[in-house]
C-alpha cells in the first residue's frame, strides 16, 4: 500500500521499488550467464576437435626414439612388443609417485599380454638430494630381480627417506622387508657399475633434451600431460596403427 501510494504522489516507483527490480535484473543476468557457461562446458567436452583423438600428440615433426639406448634403462615386457612405452622419472618427484599409480594398471592390461614393452630411465634431478641413492637403490633391487617391488616402494614411502640425512640405510631396510638378500644390495649400492647406470640414464634424457619428472613416451610420442586417459588412448591408437 506504502508503495503504490508514493508511485501515485510522485509519478515515479519509490527507491525500494527500485531497488527490488535492480535485483530482479541482476539476478536474471546471472542465470543467463550461468546458463551460457553451461551450455559452453557441454559443447566443449562433446567437441572431437577438443576432446576427441584429433587432441592427441602425435608422432608428427618427432625424431625417432633410440632404441638402442633402451639399454640404458630398465626393461619390462616382450621385446617384440609392436608398441613401447618409456619414461623418465625421479623417485624424489612427487608428480612421478602420482604417475606410479598407473604402472600396476599399465602392466596388466598391456605389458603382460605382450602389447607393450615398458622401459624405464632414471632422471635424478639436481635439487632432489636423495635421488640419485633411490634410483641406486632401485637398480640394486633389479639385480635380484625385484625392481618393480622396489620401485613401488619407494614411491609409497617416498615422503619417509626424501628428507633423510642416511636414505641408504632405510633403503636397506626397504630391501630386507621385500625379501631381498641385504647385504648382497649394501654391497650393490657400493659399485661402481650401478651409479655408472645412473649416471648413462640421465645422460640419454640430457640428449633428448627431456628436463621434466615423469615424461612419459610412447613410442617416440611425448605425452602432453602425465594421465592415465592420455597413455591409454595413445597406445591404443598405437596398437591400431599396426595392426
Amino acid at each position: 500500500m506504502g508503495e503504490a501510494k508514493n508511485r501515485q504522489k510522485t509519478g515515479k516507483p519509490s527507491p525500494l521499488s527500485r531497488k527490488r527490480r535492480r535485483q530482479r535484473l541482476i539476478g536474471g543476468s546471472l542465470f543467463g550467464v550461468a546458463l551460457l557457461a553451461v551450455i559452453g562446458g557441454v559443447i566443449w567436452l562433446s567437441s572431437p576437435s577438443l576432446s576427441g583423438s584429433s587432441s592427441l600428440p602425435t608422432a608428427e615433426d618427432q625424431p625417432p626414439f633410440p632404441e638402442e639406448r633402451d639399454r640404458l634403462g630398465v626393461r619390462i615386457g616382450d621385446p617384440d612388443a609392436p608398441v613401447v612405452v618409456r619414461e623418465f622419472a625421479d623417485f624424489q618427484c612427487p608428480a612421478c609417485a602420482d604417475f606410479a599409480e598407473n604402472h600396476d594398471r599399465l602392466m596388466e592390461e598391456y605389458v603382460d599380454p605382450g602389447k607393450v614393452r615398458f622401459v624405464f630411465f632414471d632422471l635424478p634431478l639436481r635439487q632432489h638430494q636423495n635421488a640419485v641413492p633411490a634410483a641406486k637403490a632401485a637398480r640394486c633391487a633389479e639385480d635380484q630381480d625385484a625392481w618393480k617391488p622396489m620401485h613401488d616402494h619407494l614411491f609409497e614411502h617416498q615422503s619417509d627417506w626424501s628428507s633423510a640425512d642416511n636414505p641408504q640405510s632405510l633403503f636397506s631396510d626397504y630391501a630386507a622387508s621385500l625379501g631381498l638378500e641385504k647385504r648382497a644390495f649394501e654391497r650393490c649400492m657400493g659399485l661402481d657399475r650401478i651409479e655408472r647406470e645412473v649416471q648413462e640414464s640421465r645422460n640419454l634424457a640430457r640428449d633428448l633434451r627431456v628436463t621434466t619428472t615423469p615424461t612419459i613416451m610412447v613410442d617416440n610420442i611425448p605425452l602432453s600431460r602425465a594421465s592415465w586417459a592420455q597413455l591409454e588412448a595413445v597406445i591404443e591408437r598405437e596398437l591400431k596403427a599396426v595392426q
